[in-house]
């Protein structure tokens, strides 16, 4: 990253992330990607390097609408797929996701667009075993630190390639990947209720959050520092709450110790075990 913080060198950033993603799914013996397409830039961007790291037939696309999703996600999705030529299929989470939904009688929109996202993890996880590749993420760094993932949902993969790039980096490299207009264009959504938005639904726009948590995250500047930034207090107060509270988002589960080795806290061992 240069001086300007948020700015990339998308060419260089590419070089990284195909070589990332041929390593790491390589070295646990694959050689196929299994990702969900939405429509969205984040998930286009992913397919975008899938397609450059593995070959566009060794990656498989798998639209998951539900019966309220608009069309043009759908649209959108298979024109990304035409356009890297990597194979698709459609696999509608309505009837699986009503099943719990109307039995339980959920009615408020939070609860039902997890279990949405979990439902379309359990597809692709489904989906990887039949593909005979690994399930790769599509969330990027902005939603992972405000915690704005479904744990076990969207949030859940083998690798993520995109996870350490703020939502305006995305951008920059879609650009430079050619992403269809149309998707780059359009407002971010996860498209789990009519007319949701991301930047409704948080509160602020990517644009700005973005430059915060820059500044807060990757520069550790103070709350006076971030004042003098141009950012009020109540912004970097409510933003670093969101951060703060979804920390159990980012972490594995955490294992009570009982005996001297205990898995993800002092039982150290290869990355690499058994290869």
């Amino acid at each position: 990253m240069n001086r300007d913080g948020l700015r990339i060198d998308p060419a260089l950033v590419e070089s990284l992330l195909v070589h990332f993603l041929r390593e790491e799914v390589g070295n646990v013996g694959f050689s196929r990607a299994v990702l969900g397409i939405s429509g969205g830039i984040d998930s286009a961007v992913v397919a975008a390097l899938c397609a450059r790291a593995f070959g566009p037939e060794n990656v498989l696309g798998v639209l998951m609408p539900y019966r309220t999703s608009h069309a043009d996600s759908e649209s959108h999705a298979r024109q990304l797929a035409g356009e890297l030529a990597i194979p698709t299929r459609k696999i509608e989470i309505s009837a699986m996701a009503d099943g719990y939904l109307v039995g339980a009688e959920v009615a408020d929109r939070t609860r039902r667009g997890n279990v949405m996202a979990r439902c379309r993890m359990i597809v692709l996880y489904d989906q990887s075993v039949d593909f005979c590749g690994l399930v790769v993420g599509t969330s990027n760094k902005t939603e992972v630190l405000l915690g704005y993932t479904t744990q076990w949902g969207d949030s859940a993969s083998a690798v993520n390639p995109i996870g350490d790039l703020y939502k305006n980096q995305i951008y920059q490299l879609a650009r430079h990947l050619r992403i269809p207009k149309p998707i780059l264009e359009k407002a971010p959504s996860a498209d789990l209720f009519e007319g949701q938005t991301d930047e409704a639904e948080l509160g602020f726009r990517y644009e700005d959050v973005d430059r915060l948590l820059y500044l807060m995250v990757d520069e550790r500047r103070s709350e006076d520092e971030l004042a003098e930034q141009g950012f009020s207090l109540e912004f970097v107060r409510k933003v670093g709450a969101r951060i703060a509270s979804t920390q159990f988002k980012r972490v594995p589960p955490i294992i009570a110790k009982l005996s001297h080795r205990t898995v993800n806290q002092d039982f150290r061992y290869l990355r690499d075990w058994g290869r």
